[in-house]
This record gives structure tokens, C-alpha cells and sequence, in this order.
């Protein structure tokens, strides 16, 4: 019973000294001195009345019953390490590696981690950005998300995860300043636009059956996060993937001042690795729950 287990600390020093046959080693294990070892084992052997080692002038041998304790001993201490190793490494390795691209992990991802770390407290979501398509031998990851399916690794498959479209947003107090009632208008407007979507106005253009808008004033930027935070600020308008603008249309930071132009885009896919921690699909059962929340402060047609 657990009320009859001697000293652990004794046991453990006992164990030690027995390992070795001998206390001054015991002691340097143990980083204790010979003494401290010699209180110990004399305890044990107080406690349960026998007498565990032969001493002599240089060396300790263990009597019988003192190998027969040390045998069972020595298993039971072994269990308790293994245990402890076990469980260490399992908390070590509760956490998902998500690897996103910057602007999905600021826009889409990061605002809505707080309900994840809720649902699973015990759970780390480590999100790591990168523009590179997907290949786990390159970027370790547990669960990567990109738009399209072009450039994956053969070792990561694919799924359709999230449905896009591309619209016109700006800061409410821009439209109030200048006007932005139909496309002739933007003709007024200071057009922002990112590296990595250099090509949306041209596009976007050609889905709304206008000209070319050549001798309108733009402003360029690295991610498209930080083309939205210049809208945000009343720098000009943007177009912008719905997928990043849930945050900034429900609080009333933007507003999209034409939502019947939406310019469909390619949908985000989501993989896991073949090594990923079991943990993964937790999170990618979280993702669709996200996605099938209902959408607020969408822009209507």
C-alpha cells in the first residue's frame, strides 16, 4: 500500500549505492555527500528492519535480502522514469505547427486562435508564415494552408478547405470625403495594391467590363496586410480577398462600396502532413467549424 512505502529518497540512494556497490559513487551520482548516502540506506534499513549491505573498508556488498530488495527496487524505479519520460515527451509534443502565409495569418487565422486555445488549452497552435508552396521536407509543419493547388509537394494531398472572392473595400470616412458610387468613379481614388496580388486591379477590371484604369494614382505594398491596413487609414481603395476582411467589415473599419463586383477566386486548400502530431486533426476540425459559422457584416450583392 502507498501508506508503507518507505522513504523514497532513501530508496532512491539505496538503489544507487547497490548500482554501484559502493557509497562514495553512489554519492557523486547523487551529487550528495558519502554521509548523506550512509544516513539514507541506514534509514531504510531501520524502517524495514534488515540489514541491506555488508560494509567493508572499500567497498559495500549487498547482503541477500538487500539484492533481493534491489531487484525489485531497480525495476519499480525504472517504471517511475519511464513513466515520467513518457508523459514529458507526450505535453512536449501538444502542439500543431500551422504554416500559413502572412497575410491569412493576420487577417483570418490569428483573430479567431483565441477560441482554438479555449476549446483546447492544453493544445499549442505555433503558427509559422512563409510564401514558398508546400513541401514538409523543406518547412516542417503539421497543417498547411494555401490558396490553390499549384507547386504542392507530392508527399501533402490537397482539400478544399475555404471558398474566395475578390472586392472593393475603402474607409468609410474616404467615401465620405470622395464618393465611390459606381466604377467611373474611381477614377478619383488612389488604387492600393500588394506584391504578391499585383495583378488584381487588371483582372478585376476585365470581370467588371471597364477600361483599363492606367492614369489612376497607386500606392504598392509587400502583403496584402498591409495594403488593408492602408485602406483602413484612408490611404485609397483596395481589392481584397473576403476571405481577410471579416475583422475589419464587422467592426466598420471598411466597407464595400460596390459588393455586387466580386471577381471569384482560387479556394484555399489545407494539408497535413504524414508526419503530423495527432493533435493536427484537432485543428482542422476546428478550421470548418470557423468556416461554417455564419459570416457577419458580409457585403451583399
Amino acid at each position: 500500500m502507498i501508506a508503507n512505502l518507505p522513504p523514497l529518497n532513501a530508496v532512491r540512494a539505496f538503489a544507487a549505492a547497490a548500482r554501484h556497490q559502493s557509497f562514495s559513487r553512489a554519492a557523486e551520482e547523487l551529487h550528495v555527500s558519502h554521509s548523506a548516502v550512509s544516513r539514507h540506506v541506514k534509514l531504510l534499513e531501520e524502517r524495514l528492519g534488515v540489514l541491506l549491505f555488508e560494509r567493508r573498508t572499500r567497498q559495500s556488498l549487498l547482503t541477500p535480502e538487500g539484492k533481493a530488495f534491489y531487484e525489485q527496487v531497480s525495476e519499480a524505479l525504472t517504471q517511475i522514469a519511464n513513466a515520467a519520460t513518457a508523459l514529458t515527451r507526450s505535453a512536449a509534443q501538444r502542439k500543431v505547427i500551422i504554416n500559413v502565409r502572412p497575410s491569412f495569418a493576420v487577417r483570418w487565422l490569428i483573430p479567431r486562435l483565441p477560441d482554438f486555445v479555449a476549446l483546447h488549452p492544453d493544445i499549442k497552435p505555433e503558427v509559422v508564415t512563409s510564401t514558398r508552396p508546400p513541401d514538409p521536407s523543406r518547412e516542417p509543419f503539421d497543417v498547411v494552408i494555401r490558396r490553390g493547388r499549384a507547386g504542392w509537394s507530392a508527399h501533402v494531398q490537397p482539400t478544399a478547405l475555404l471558398e474566395d472572392d475578390l472586392l472593393l473595400v475603402s474607409a468609410p470616412s474616404l467615401l465620405q470625403s470622395v464618393p465611390l458610387e459606381n466604377t467611373h468613379d474611381l477614377a478619383r481614388h488612389t488604387l492600393l495594391s500588394g506584391k504578391t496580388r499585383s495583378s488584381d486591379w487588371q483582372a478585376w477590371t476585365v470581370h467588371a467590363g471597364i477600361s483599363p484604369l492606367h492614369n489612376s494614382p497607386t500606392l504598392q505594398f509587400d502583403h496584402m496586410h498591409l495594403v488593408l491596413q492602408a485602406a483602413v487609414d484612408g490611404l485609397g481603395v483596395a481589392l481584397c480577398p473576403a476571405s481577410l476582411l471579416s475583422k475589419d467589415l464587422s467592426n466598420g473599419r471598411l466597407t464595400c462600396p460596390l459588393p455586387s463586383l466580386r471577381l471569384p477566386l482560387s479556394r484555399y486548400y489545407y494539408g497535413v502532413s504524414r508526419d503530423a502530431a495527432v493533435d493536427a486533426q484537432f485543428f482542422v476540425d476546428w478550421l470548418f467549424s470557423q468556416i461554417r459559422q455564419p459570416a457577419t457584416a458580409q457585403p451583399k450583392a
